[in-house]
């Protein structure tokens, strides 16, 4: 299977992109910068330059071609402010989504965030509230393709704890903290899942093994 991760250069692509190569699939990350190649190259991923921000439908489609299925990871990260959370994680998530309908690419996986539906409350930090409008609003717009058997994953808060393999996988979870590794490794085991296209999961630490959650969540 080849894979195309966008911002491929984040804490949870990386963890991603070496359980995949580690498996034998081809993996092919999109970073905004030339310098962050060497850490994908490591990590197994072939890396490919281009600017989200910046970058066309067709363009970013002509990087999916021969592709069996994208992730979308990017995220303006910390420090940016409330205009990146719009052009990053609303407007990019929808430039992917696009260019992977064009490219013919229909597994489609969302890093999402958990309570992105709902709307900040008046106290919420205004950057983290414009974040979650962004990642709800990217969202709703994925669902809307048709052409995508997409899957929208939104985990709790993210910790760099070494992972369990053991979570809570389901349509509402209620908080909780999640490790990236085990991110990765749901997202992982999701892109072998077709039984989850179409469904939006919430995703914390648990008691249930990765594949048996995966499965379920696919059963229903």
């Amino acid at each position: 299977m080849r894979i195309v991760i966008a911002g491929g250069h984040g804490q949870i692509a990386l963890r991603l992109e070496r359980l995949l190569a580690g498996r034998g699939d081809e993996v092919a990350g999109i970073v905004r910068k030339p310098e962050q190649a060497g850490d994908l190259l490591a990590a197994g991923a072939e890396p490919v330059v281009c600017d989200l921000e910046q970058a066309s439908v067709e363009e970013v489609a002509q990087h999916m071609q021969g592709a069996d299925a994208a992730v979308f990871a990017a995220g303006a990260g910390p420090g940016s402010g409330t205009d990146r959370k719009q052009t990053v994680d609303h407007a990019a998530a929808v430039l992917f989504a696009d260019a992977a309908v064009s490219a013919g690419v229909r597994r489609f996986l969302v890093v999402s965030s958990m309570g992105a539906d709902q709307e900040p409350t008046a106290d919420t930090d205004p950057v983290f509230a414009a974040y979650q409008r962004a990642k709800g609003a990217a969202d709703t717009d994925v669902r809307s393709r048709t052409a995508l058997d997409w899957t929208i994953l939104r985990p709790g808060r993210l910790t760099d704890d070494p992972g369990t393999g053991l979570i809570t996988l389901a349509e509402s979870t209620g908080r909780g903290e999640v490790t990236r590794q085990d991110v990765a490794a749901v997202l992982a085991t999701l892109l072998n899942e077709p039984g989850t296209a179409g469904l939006t999961l919430e995703l914390i630490g648990g008691t249930t093994p990765i594949a048996e959650a995966v499965q379920a969540a696919a059963n229903g």
